[in-house]
């Protein structure tokens, strides 16, 4: 393929199909009208990057998204972005019930549509930032210029759109029930984890100014302001919580400090976003501002842990969570930690100033893990600091 080739994704897709370069990526049947692509999860212990992530890898590099060695390996971003590709184009459509995603080698199954070429796609203005960089000399460039657009009159940046995109298709495959790996035999035969919710608390200089126990599997924002969201009609629906850190002007708060927290807060618009996958609890910030954090998955206890921007971490493993309960129900080792803290501008942990001195903090705590300890009357003095208490639906409502 020659460089700066512009095919269109089914173009693209078919050649990697006939090259044969990518292991599960092969023709569903005879007549060349489905085809299976390797879909295997990131959290899975087999999973290998360089064979897993290669066929998203180059769709990445194809579009110029990624350089080898300029920028930072994201696999988590490039099958989003061939997957968001993939849900746009209308020469496609996905045959649910062919895939196989809980076998060894997990696959997805799309049929190719033959009578696409009637209707086009809707182009989005990251589609636009990409094909406007051809010289105006290109043959057909006004005509595609005008094109472009008219189909997409909103004014987004393409950072924007790129967000939306990979909070709709991320949060897309984590609507499932959400199930432990590894059943723990120790503590039921059958454990299965359905609560997504978490409880998140801000806090400004060591006082509560906001608590939250949110409801949406899809996760949350935490950010100044609103989140920009895409085109439904192109995206279609998104349902992640948003909450929003309050004025300064609405608390009291000494005016040095409020000034001090509005120019912090100013670079917290777009925030970070925090969901409950099958596997654990994520983070992906998007915000201009640092962010740091601490919690059971931290790599440092007692100096900062950064959240890099636009890099998915995982904040908490619930098969180790899961595992380290079963040691202790057993006798063996400490009970687990599952509570998460952020901290926003400033660098955290700190071993110099104390947390009660920090700016901007949020608190998060995963509520299956509250809702478990609570049945197996463990963690009472966890408890007790929290103050929980149950509802009549049982689910469990913590309580300042």
């Amino acid at each position: 393929m020659e460089e700066g080739a512009k095919l269109h994704l089914k173009e693209w897709l078919v050649a990697q199909i006939e090259s044969d370069s990518y292991d599960g990526l092969c023709w569903e049947d005879e007549d060349k009208t489905m085809f299976r692509i390797p879909w295997k999860h990131a959290a899975k212990k087999d999973y290998k990057q360089t064979e897993d992530a290669a066929l998203f890898k180059a769709w990445a590099v194809y579009k110029g998204k990624y350089q080898e060695g300029r920028d930072k390996a994201d696999p988590t971003m490039w099958k989003t972005r061939l997957r968001c590709a993939l849900n746009k184009s209308t020469d496609f459509e996905e045959i649910p019930e062919r895939n196989q995603l809980d076998i060894t080698e997990p696959y997805k199954v799309y049929r190719i549509q033959q009578d696409s070429s009637s209707t086009k796609p809707a182009v989005t203005n990251y589609q636009m930032m990409h094909q406007v960089k051809q010289s105006p000399r290109s043959p057909g460039y006004q005509d595609k210029q005008k094109e472009l657009f008219q189909s997409d009159k909103e004014e987004k940046t393409c950072s924007e759109v790129l967000m939306r995109e990979h909070v709709y298709c991320e949060v897309m495959e984590k609507k499932n029930q959400i199930q432990a790996p590894a059943p723990v035999k120790f503590l039921s035969p059958t454990l299965v984890i359905s609560d997504f919710r978490m409880e998140v608390r801000l806090l400004y200089q060591g006082h509560m100014v906001t608590k939250v126990v949110t409801s949406s599997p899809d996760g949350c924002f935490i950010l100044q302001g609103r989140v920009p969201l895409g085109n439904e009609r192109i995206y279609g629906p998104c349902s992640v919580q948003q909450i929003s850190f309050p004025s300064p002007a609405s608390v009291s708060l000494p005016s040095f400090m409020a000034e001090a927290m509005n120019r912090l807060l100013c670079h917290l618009e777009r925030g970070v976003l925090l969901w409950v996958a099958p596997d654990g609890v994520f983070i992906k910030r998007f915000c201009q501002g640092r962010v740091y954090w601490s919690g059971p998955m931290a790599q440092h206890i007692d100096q900062p842990n950064k959240l890099e921007r636009e890099k998915t971490f995982k904040l908490l493993d619930i098969p180790t969570f899961l595992n380290a309960l079963q040691n202790n129900l057993q006798g063996k080792g400490q009970m687990p930690s599952y509570q998460i803290e952020l901290c926003f501008g400033e660098e955290y942990p700190d071993p110099i100033v104390p947390k009660t001195r920090k700016l901007i903090m949020a608190q998060v705590v995963p509520l299956f893990a509250v809702e478990l300890m609570r049945r197996l009357n463990l963690g009472q003095s966890q408890e007790k600091r929290l103050n929980l208490s149950s509802n009549s639906a049982g689910k469990m409502t913590l309580e300042g």
